[in-house]
This record gives C-alpha cells, structure tokens and sequence, in this order.
C-alpha cells in the first residue's frame, strides 16, 4: 500500500465492488478505463483519477456486518447507486473507452447541464460518465464547491 497517497482534509472516498473474477475486474478498470493497480492481493485497489475501486470478491456476514451479504448484482437491471465518472471530453472519453472494449448503452446524449452516456463493468455494475455542459457556465466538478455545515 506504500503507493496510495494520504487523504486530503483526512478523508479518502473509494468505491468498493464485489466482483465475480477480481482480475477480470482488474483489466476493465485498468485496461479499458485507463486505471493504475496501486495494490494487489485479497482486495486490488486501482488508482482512477482522484479516487480509488476497490476490487474483491463477496462473501457472507462478519461480526462488523453481522446481517450482510456482498454479491454482485443480480438483476443489472435495477439498481440502487451507481460510479458517476465525470470528465472534460465526453465525445473523446466515448470514443477511447469504446476503442478500448467498452460498451455503451447509447452515445453520449444531452441533457439539461450535461451531456451523459452510461456502461456497464464485467460484472453489471453501472457506470456513468458525463460533461457539464452548464450553458451559463458557472458549474463544474473541478471548481471549489461551498462549505456543507
């Protein structure tokens, strides 16, 4: 773990998956996505932009979780969260990710503030990626957002 960087501000937000085949997983973070593997071994952490995914495979209630079972998903249909990926380019994302084996439920389509586009992991997990395309140009990910009391 001596790659992984401290938290800013002493908090670090990663997105844990439960995957059938962690390598599997592993190669479409990294390979199609453009990810770095930071750790290997029972869980695999793949550095992704500003964040991490965290890879392992699921399992059955442990006293800190003493009712919970970890699966993948079994309808990929219906879902309850999902990776929200935003980025600069949709169109230029779109088009290196689907050179890379990524496949896309449509093209990138507009919307109100944004143009977005959704794909699914080797899994079923749900992704989406998406541009601001604020027209007032006063939002966007990368701008400092206020104090939450």
């Amino acid at each position: 773990m001596a790659e992984l960087t401290p938290p800013v501000g002493r908090i670090v937000l990663a997105h844990f998956i439960v995957s059938d085949d962690v390598e599997r997983s592993r190669r479409f973070y990294t390979e199609v996505l453009g990810g770095r593997v930071v750790f290997s071994g029972g869980p695999t952490y793949v550095a992704l932009a500003n964040s991490w995914i965290i890879i392992n495979v699921g399992g059955g209630p442990t006293d800190d979780k003493p009712a919970v079972t970890l699966e993948t998903p079994r309808d990929p249909d219906r879902v309850s969260s999902f990776l929200n990926i935003r980025v600069a380019d949709i169109q230029a994302v779109y088009a290196e990710w689907s050179a890379r084996g990524a496949q896309f439920l449509t093209p990138p389509k507009q919307h109100q503030y944004e143009m977005r586009c959704y794909i699914r992991d080797p899994d079923g997990y749900l992704i989406e990626v998406g541009q601001t395309t604020d027209p007032e140009g006063d939002w966007s990910p990368w701008l400092p957002s206020p104090s939450v009391s």
